[in-house]
């Protein structure tokens, strides 16, 4: 569990989070039809180098690549492959995770292809929503459950499904640390939110069943009926009235 008291620690962990911003800018500028995602790796992988960071997910428990690419029923962990190639009307969720000067930051976008179907477009929008409203709830003196039952509201509120296999999770000196933080659940449970307390808020939100089940590479996973699924997420800082998004 990261808690970051002291102006050092945070220069050094916004700084990190700003080479996210700045990798997803660039990824946003190159999804288009024709593109693989292997494509989409190399270019992030380039661009965490370039400033002198470390991709954080590649060899991370053996995952091969610096970003995961998720296209449309992929839920997470989609591996980039130069056989992947976007098409008009898919939807691209990208994860990333950086390490600078000894911190992490974990951050995911989904974006449309081309012209999406208002099916597409909803889940999107809807998935965004729920990362905001659980944001929202990242105050000091509040409970880590208060975020995962603000989420699953959100997604009720938009008839989307909460992913409940994965969770989001502390982060900071390592990539991954606790507290968990489910995508559901009752409000006023768990670990109580402490000022300076790193998080990283992930909801993965689908427009079908919530089930999910892993492919045969031991990574990919994929919603069970086939239906789309879209990933939002941001490393923030827990702070008594509004949390600061570092990514």
């Amino acid at each position: 569990m990261t808690i970051l008291t002291n102006e050092n620690e945070l220069v050094k962990i916004r700084e990190a989070g700003k080479i996210l911003k700045d990798v997803f800018s660039l990824i946003k500028k190159k999804i288009k039809p024709g593109v693989s995602t292997l494509a989409l790796d190399k270019a992030a992988e380039e661009k965490i180098k370039e400033v002198g960071a470390e991709p954080a997910f590649k060899g991370y428990r053996g995952y091969p690549a610096t970003i995961c690419a998720s296209l449309n029923e992929v839920v997470v962990h989609g591996i980039p492959r130069e056989d992947i190639v976007l098409t008009d009307g898919d939807i691209l969720s990208v994860d990333i995770g950086v390490r600078k000067n000894g911190y992490f930051t974990d951050a995911a976008r989904t974006y449309a292809v081309g012209i999406i179907s208002s099916v597409a477009r909803r889940l999107i929008e809807g998935t965004r929503y729920c990362l905001d409203e659980g944001i929202k709830r990242a105050v000091s003196g509040g409970r880590v459950s208060d975020i995962s039952n603000a989420i699953q509201l959100a997604a009720k509120e938009r008839n989307l499904k909460e992913v409940r296999m994965f969770v989001g999770h502390g982060v900071g000196r390592k990539l991954h640390e606790s507290p968990e933080i489910p995508n559901w659940g009752e409000k006023g449970k768990g670990p109580v939110l402490r000022e300076g307390l790193v998080l990283a808020i992930e909801p993965m939100i689908n427009v079908g069943t919530r089930k999910v089940e892993i492919m045969s590479d031991g990574w990919t996973a994929v919603t069970t009926d086939g239906k789309l699924s879209a990933h939002f997420e941001d490393t923030i800082i827990v702070r008594p009235k509004k949390a600061e998004i570092i990514t």
